[in-house]
């Protein structure tokens, strides 16, 4: 009979079946186990051992496990190799299957589909980033994204055209994106673009009338207009999300937040390419060093993290939500003492978003119901401290969300001890005197021989017979034992109503009492109840936190806001960052601008940063030249970061500011290919200049460097003179366009909205020094060949290269066939002689130092050696 026969292979066969597209950790013991093909691929890219149990069809049945207690860790790696797992636990106790028969099987079943937008754990969570889980609905033509973090519930939703969701996408940057059978090919760049796995649902999980039904009894509301005024293709989206938690999560859903509509016209929108040019938090290498959000952190809660790289990725275009932040951050700068002491206390706080998730899903211990306790405590202070000072009504509001939760912390202060540990299933974290049946239990338990002893103590006064004992054995139990002579008293009344006789030895007779017999079954269960008490008590008091989990929330967000605006005020005093203007005019006017990434790195070195100005307020668009390495992109990248800082609500790296709402960033910097679609360099370059010329409106600040490089001279140009003028004609925006067709200068002459910058540099002596200084003008040259003999080109590329460049100016002057002539009279460069290295040159004080034997010079010859090499000098 082959091993698939057994009850037990067809019990994990039967659960595989449910889970087709993911691998299965299937309980056995100490161990989660793997068979057939999700045993191959989990091996390989868990780089564990393959093994072989039995046989199925005449073949080996692959075979690998991983170890219950570190399970955490591999599933991690498997999520992120693009796996999904489906976790399957054991549902009794083993003891329990035996009872029904040698045959029997413990019974199993699945419990959880692991998948990336799912995560809750902390071991597989960044404690400082958002998971998110987002979906994508269509109803007839209108379109819908809804996304959530289930690990703190954040529940969201927004009306999306089609083209507007790569955007989005790449500012939510979510793990996991849900679509409709059917309709991955449509979705499927906009989502793989941005790193996320792409997961599809049956068409009825994104029902929007049967969604609305289940919504609603997900939030106990009769109606979601409580929450607002919800689309059919929004609540469709909402629907399909919440059919795949309850998938995955086997019907325990997370503890969600009632979704919140989000307006894509109250954010400032910035692409998918701009966002990577920008680096806003991430930088091009990938991860998080290197780009603005890592420059700027100075968060100390995981929440205020998280809040950070949203408001980063989300600036805000409504004036009166800019201004308030700025103001509870302007209060902060002013009062340091003040911000140093809510950031001191902001470290005592804990993650409480992700707490009540845990708890919620049922994942959690009493470490979280301990760091929920802790923090209403430090909340208690912290209002204590905001409450001696005057605020903005920003902080004011959060100020109050911090109290309120004064029976839940009294409960949680009587019932847990200082440091309890991390699973319920180990016990002792409830404190002594909250529970008398508890503190029975464990003095039972831990006290056994203390309270047999008292007991016998009690015997003997009872009976008045000092030889009267009480032991234990293996067979018996607990017994009282005495010689036979005392043993006569006790079996004649009225002592034998009490003692029990159970057995007669040689010189011993042994009774029992019901009393005897009662705390010999309470001291052999004490361990066993303590902790089923403890248990109890868990519950009951997760069930208490979960009941205020709306009020909690509202903490959480509470702290994560003070968080935030303390961290931008140290950054506003650490770093000399000073309040912008916002308005709603057209300006854009910046007086000592920095690049924060550029001037921290430069910083390490000991370089100053050189700042400039940036003024588009008259004259909205700039035409900047300049050789490459001189500063272009630079300057270019941090005015754009400005305005995303400024609309955050943050101060910014300037002088003095001064911004008008910017409705849109558009970035056309820097030069990549996309092979995997077949895209060169210039074609990608021109689908991105193409999005911004189709989408910028008259509020929008572009940036662009280098438009038509990548095709032959004219064609570039061309290119390059059309879209500046289509920028300037048709968009009417604010932009700063970096080239090198020095041609474009003239535009200025012609086009009102458009003036000449240019990056400053000078020669010395054959090298070109880069000032970094931005100024009205426009380059006479673009110093290319300079530039690539500091990159290290051969000495002989750049000669020739310098010899080329002349004839073609020539050429260029002379034009018509004396230009044709130039160029073809160019010797080959194989025919041109090498150049004989330049003879070496000394000066009059080298020759008069190599005469110079310093050991011989007295005090006098040398004073008088430094006159003469003075004299030489000066001649």
């Amino acid at each position: 009979m082959s091993d698939t026969a057994t009850p037990m292979m067809a019990q994990y066969l039967d659960l595989k079946a449910g889970y087709p597209d993911a691998i299965l950790f299937y309980r056995m013991g100490d161990f989660y186990e793997m068979f057939f093909d999700d045993a191959v691929q989990a091996a390989a890219a868990l780089d564990i051992a393959l093994t072989k149990r039995g046989k199925h069809l005449g073949e080996d049945i692959a075979m690998c496990g991983v170890p219950v207690h570190s399970a955490e860790g591999y599933l991690l790696t498997l999520i992120r190799k693009g796996f999904r797992v489906a976790v399957c636990e054991q549902m009794e106790d083993p003891a329990e299957a035996k009872k029904r028969g040698s045959k029997s099987v413990v019974k199993r079943d699945v419990v959880r589909l692991v998948t990336p937008g799912t995560l809750t754990e902390d071991t597989l969570l960044d404690a400082r980033r958002h998971n998110f889980l987002a979906a994508i609905a269509q109803v007839r033509d209108a379109t819908a994204l809804a996304w959530v973090d289930i690990s703190t519930g954040a529940l969201r939703v927004m009306a999306c055209s089609a083209v507007g969701l790569g955007p989005e996408l790449a500012r939510l940057a979510p793990r996991e994106v849900l679509v409709a059978d059917g309709t991955e090919a449509e979705f499927c760049d906009a989502v793989t673009e941005n790193g996320a796995s792409l997961t599809s649902l049956g068409r009825a999980a994104f029902d929007s009338t049967q969604g609305e039904k289940r919504l609603c009894a997900l939030f106990g509301v009769g109606s979601l207009d409580a929450f607002g005024t919800f689309s059919r293709a929004e609540v469709a989206a909402l629907a399909g999300m919440v059919e795949y938690l309850e998938i995955t999560q086997k019907g325990n859903l997370p503890l969600l937040r009632p979704p919140v509509q989000e307006n894509r016209d109250a954010i400032m929108q910035i692409d998918a390419a701009t966002r990577r040019s920008l680096e806003l938090t991430h930088a091009m290498g990938g991860g998080r060093s290197g780009s603005l959000l890592d420059a700027i952190d100075r968060t100390v809660t995981a929440a205020g993290a998280r809040l950070l790289e949203r408001r980063l990725s989300s600036p805000s275009r409504r004036l009166d939500v800019i201004t308030a932040r700025q103001e509870a951050v302007a209060a902060l700068v002013d009062n340091p003492a003040l911000t140093g002491d809510l950031r001191d206390m902001l470290r005592g706080v804990h993650d409480l978003d992700r707490a009540l998730s845990r708890l919620a899903l049922d994942r959690g211990g009493p470490r979280d119901l301990a760091a929920i306790r802790n923090t209403i405590g430090q909340a208690l202070r912290l209002h204590q401290t905001l409450t001696a000072v005057d605020l903005p009504d920003t902080l004011v509001r959060v100020q109050n969300d911090l109290v309120g939760h004064d029976t839940l912390l009294a409960l949680l202060e009587a019932a847990l001890v200082a440091e309890p540990p991390l699973l319920a299933r180990d016990g002792g974290f409830i404190a002594i005197g909250y529970d008398e049946a508890l503190d029975d239990a464990r003095k039972l338990r831990d006290e056994g021989r203390g309270v047999i002893a008292q007991m016998q103590a009690d015997f003997i006064a009872q009976t008045g017979i000092n030889a009267l004992k009480i032991k234990h054995n293996n067979v018996l139990g607990y017994f009282i034992e005495t010689t036979s002579t005392h043993a006569e008293r006790m079996q004649a009344p009225p002592l034998s109503d009490t003692f029990i006789h159970r057995q007669t030895t040689a010189n011993q007779v042994r009774f029992t009492t019901v009393e005897l017999n009662e705390i010999e079954s309470r001291i052999l269960n004490a361990g066993g109840e303590a902790l089923e008490i403890e248990k109890r008590l868990y519950a009951s008091l997760s069930q208490a936190v979960l009941a205020s989990h709306a009020a909690l929330g509202q903490l959480a967000r509470a702290l994560a806001e003070i968080d935030l605006a303390a961290a931008l005020a140290h950054l506003a005093r650490q770093e000399a960052w000073v309040r912008p203007v916002i308005d709603d005019s057209r300006a854009f006017l910046v007086t000592g601008g920095r690049h924060p990434v550029v001037e921290e790195a430069l910083r390490r070195t000991g370089t100053p940063f050189v700042a400039n100005d940036c003024d588009l307020t008259e004259t909205p668009i700039w035409l900047l030249t300049g050789p490459n390495m001189a500063g272009k992109s630079t300057y270019l990248r941090q005015n754009a970061l400005i305005a995303v800082l400024a609309q955050m609500g943050a101060f910014v790296p300037v002088t003095a500011a001064r911004i008008g709402i910017v409705s849109q960033i558009f970035s056309r910097v820097g030069a990549s290919d996309d092979l995997a679609r077949g895209r060169s360099t210039f074609m990608v370059e021109m689908v991105e200049t193409a999005a911004i010329l189709n989408q910028a409106d008259d509020r929008a600040l572009v940036i662009l460097d280098e438009i038509g490089r990548g095709t032959a001279t004219y064609d570039g140009l061309s290119i390059a003179w059309a879209t500046l003028e289509h920028l300037h004609d048709v968009n009417r925006c604010r932009a700063l366009f970096a080239t090198h067709y020095h041609e474009m200068s003239s535009l200025s002459a012609k086009l009102a909205g458009v003036d000449n910058a240019t990056v400053s540099v000078k020669e010395w002596d054959g090298d070109v020094i880069f000032l970094h200084e931005v100024r009205k003008g426009t380059a006479d040259r673009s110093y290319g060949v300079q530039v690539a003999r500091l990159a290290g080109l051969p000495a002989a590329v750049v000669a020739r290269a310098k010899v080329v460049l002349d004839a073609l100016e020539k050429g260029e002057r002379e034009g018509g066939a004396a230009r044709r002539a130039v160029i073809d009279d160019l010797p080959l460069f194989a025919a041109i002689p090498p150049t004989p290295p330049p003879a070496s040159r000394t000066s009059a004080v080298e020759d008069r130092l190599r005469d110079v034997l310093p050991d011989d010079l007295t005090p006098k010859d040398a004073l008088s050696l430094v006159y003469e090499l003075r004299g030489l000098l000066k001649g």
